[in-house]
């Protein structure tokens, strides 16, 4: 059979893309949820827990233990990837979904323009900072935004940044292990604080079913479905069609939350969402 045989079909690969950045959101919407009950610290456990019981049983790193060099650096790989998750869902518990996303997306691409070599490419910096002053809007009165929501979002931002940093240096690993010891790391940086602050309430059957269905949206459909997508998709295009996960993450909160925007943060969304294209679009073509 041809190589390119196997490979899913062009409209394949974007559906199972956009769903991947729906499961997401949809599954960040469950989990605000969850925040009454056990609060964030609470539902960012059992999502890291579900995650990695779940990516356990699929990759099973136990029959690929890594070097002891190499098991430091999936450690910080994973470490990055809990105060992520962590510092994004304590984001989420005053600023609406989409606005959240928006911002942290600026962590990806902060490191896509540290290879910035041209005039053009500041474009794209001057967009996201505009995005981002309108997201803030400090001339406003009376619809800022939560300043301790907007500062765990940025730290998901500087997070995600170093996520990305972490993975390339685990990179040569296989995948299934670097993630499923990555998710595990990050349950158990998590899990005592996130387990603690929520109280008996966090070992409770229904929030466990609910803490699981999360780690389910969030983690495993969007990572299966991510898989399908790019074996199908050119990194342009991958990188492209990511960058309308703010868009979706408000559709998420819109309907599942009744979180509504104002058009001034629409404006704002779409100036962060523009400018990751961009920077996608200019290094593909480099």
């Amino acid at each position: 059979m041809h190589p390119s045989a196997s490979r899913p079909s062009l409209l394949l690969s974007v559906l199972a893309l956009l769903g991947s950045m729906a499961a997401l959101c949809i599954g960040s919407s469950f989990a605000k949820h969850l925040f009454p009950m056990i609060g964030a610290a609470g539902t960012t456990a059992w999502r890291l827990t579900g995650s990695a019981l779940l990516l356990a049983l699929l990759w099973r790193p136990w029959r690929h233990w890594p070097a002891r060099a190499e098991l430091g650096r999936v450690l910080q790989y994973g470490a990055a990837l809990g105060v992520m998750n962590l510092s994004f869902y304590l984001a989420l518990r005053s600023l609406p979904l989409g606005v959240c996303v928006a911002i942290e997306l600026t962590g990806p691409l902060a490191v896509a323009l540290l290879s910035a070599r041209r005039a053009g490419h500041f474009v794209w910096v001057l967009l996201a900072a505009l995005g981002i002053v309108l997201l803030l809007n400090p001339f406003a009165h009376g619809a800022r935004l939560d300043p301790v929501g907007v500062g765990f979002a940025v730290l998901a931002a500087v997070f995600w940044a170093l996520y990305i940093l972490a993975g390339k240096r685990v990179s040569h690993l296989h995948a299934g292990l670097s993630v499923s010891l990555g998710m595990l790391t990050a349950a158990v940086l998590v899990v005592p604080f996130g387990a603690w602050s929520a109280g008996p309430q966090w070992f409770s059957l229904s929030v466990a079913l609910w803490g699981l269905g999360v780690a389910l949206l969030s983690s495993a459909l969007p990572y299966s479905l991510e898989m399908i997508a790019l074996r199908g998709l050119t990194t342009r295009a991958f990188g492209t069609l990511v960058s309308l996960e703010p868009a979706i993450g408000a559709l998420a909160g819109f309907v599942i939350l009744g979180e509504r925007l104002t058009g001034l943060q629409w404006l704002a969304i779409a100036a962060v969402m523009a400018a990751c294209a961009g920077t996608v679009g200019a290094a593909a073509r480099e």
